[in-house]
């Protein structure tokens, strides 16, 4: 009998597994509904377009999301979540520790960005003076096309010291005393739900069915922006992936960057009922182009709360607008209240990454107060990176990030099901590889204290 089965093989799985395979005498299996990160066949990670690719080749298998991400390790417990909520500052410092040179023992490069390299102070009173917020962290690149290794070793790794990866295989239905995998029941002695990004709306449901306690907390809402290059090259040899807050001027509201690919390309995914975008950056692999996420907060209150499908409404209405393919929009053509045509992004001086998508109006796709936030947060922008706004800007939607509905555990990371415990970025309590490794680590370590007695 299987002691603990885990689900979800992205890295808060791998690193909840590798936690328990090397500190208990527990038998541990992890299910994952995608496939190897070898299997996973996404024509967006070479080409840029994405061409009848799998839902689940892009969002799920081992790896998860991130493991088709640009491989950005922000080795800060404040970004990407606030690991601190779980530990004291001390403890959370070494567990990012540990789970960066876990990284590196796989084959992430040596080279890292950080809080010390030249520029910072000049780049953080630059964007002061806009009334523009820098974050300065240390940052590991892995690059997309070296994630598949590195993955593929953490996988191998788990696999001899006894873990078993039980892949192609769907958790249907969770249970107050166990699991529905592919119309079986399971009955292990403690699950560890890790869904991911891409499982978690369907855990939402599930923990709405079980009676746990959730809170519906913050999404984000924007767009993949693209500019050249040069324009953004100043500031990425500051910071590989440089954090900007911001508070725009009509609404006071949150804005930021995230996720940003120096030389990348803008690609696309699909989810269930929708499409978005996301880029990625390869180390060997360069176009002429930057791009990054700029999103707007997104916070419901009483009497209606649930972020998640306000998101998801979104996502569903952009698709639409796009006949299916994301939205692309010249900055300029948004100012001016018009539509973009493949004419005029072609009379621009950019030429899009992603060639699958639709010239279109994001206006008519994003609601107007998150246009306005986009607006104006950029042009607070431009004045930190002068040429970030130009009218050939381009911007692509959604970008919609999903790690909303939050759920309630105690300081084992257990919920209130009994031997159920949770993790990562679909149970809402992280939001990048790091956090989502550091929220595994803590709930295997919750079950080794429970089991233990």
């Amino acid at each position: 009998m299987t002691n603990v089965t885990i689900f979800g093989a992205g890295p808060a799985g791998l690193f909840a597994a590798k936690e328990l395979a090397e500190k208990s005498n527990l038998s541990v299996k992890v299910v994952e509904k995608g496939k190897s990160i070898y299997g996973r066949n996404c024509p967006a990670t070479e080409t840029g377009e994405c061409i009848e690719c799998a839902p689940c080749d892009v969002m799920q298998g081992v790896g998860g999301t991130g493991g088709m991400s640009d491989g950005t390790l922000n080795l800060s417990p404040f970004i990407g979540g606030d690991l601190t909520e779980f530990v004291g500052k001390r403890e959370a410092d070494r567990l990012i520790e540990y789970i960066d040179s876990v990284f590196q023992k796989h084959g992430a490069p040596k080279k890292m960005y950080g809080e010390d390299t030249p520029g910072t102070e000049e780049l953080a009173r630059k964007a002061a003076a806009a009334d523009v917020k820098f974050i300065p962290i240390r940052q590991r690149h892995m690059g997309s096309e070296n994630l598949p290794d590195i993955i593929n070793s953490f996988q191998r790794d788990l696999e001899e010291k006894g873990v078993k990866m039980q892949l192609d295989t769907e958790v249907e239905r969770v249970e107050e005393d166990g699991l529905i995998i592919d119309g079986k029941k399971e009955a292990p002695d403690y699950v560890l739900a890790a869904p991911g990004r891409a499982g978690a709306i369907w855990f939402s449901k599930q923990a709405e069915r079980l009676g746990l306690g959730i809170t519906h907390g913050a999404i984000d809402v924007g767009v993949r922006v693209e500019v050249p290059s040069i324009v953004m090259e100043p500031t990425t040899e500051v910071s590989r992936d440089p954090k900007f807050h911001i508070r725009t001027r009509t609404f006071d509201d949150f804005v930021r960057t995230f996720c940003t690919n120096h030389e990348g390309f803008v690609v696309e995914e699909k989810y269930e009922n929708h499409v978005g975008v996301n880029g990625h950056s390869y180390r060997s692999r360069k176009s002429e182009n930057t791009n990054f996420a700029f999103l707007s907060r997104v916070k419901l209150t009483e009497p209606v709360t649930d972020t998640t499908a306000y998101g998801g409404s979104i996502g569903n209405l952009a698709t639409t607008i796009g006949g299916g393919r994301p939205v692309i929009q010249r900055l300029g053509d948004l100012r001016h209240g018009q539509r973009s045509t493949e004419s005029r992004i072609e009379r621009g001086h950019l030429e899009p990454t992603l060639k699958s998508v639709t010239p279109g109006d994001i206006s008519m796709a994003l609601p107007s107060r998150i246009v306005t936030n986009l607006r104006e947060g950029l042009d607070q922008l431009d004045e930190v990176i002068p040429g970030v706004a130009s009218n050939s800007t381009l911007l692509y939607a959604p970008e919609v990030k999903f790690y909303a509905t939050r759920i309630s555990v105690d300081e084992n990371m257990e919920t209130d099901v009994d031997d159920l415990f949770v993790a990562g970025d679909g149970a809402g309590l992280s939001r990048d590889i790091v956090n989502a490794s550091a929220t595994g680590i803590l709930a295997a370590r919750g079950i080794i204290r429970k089991a233990e007695g």
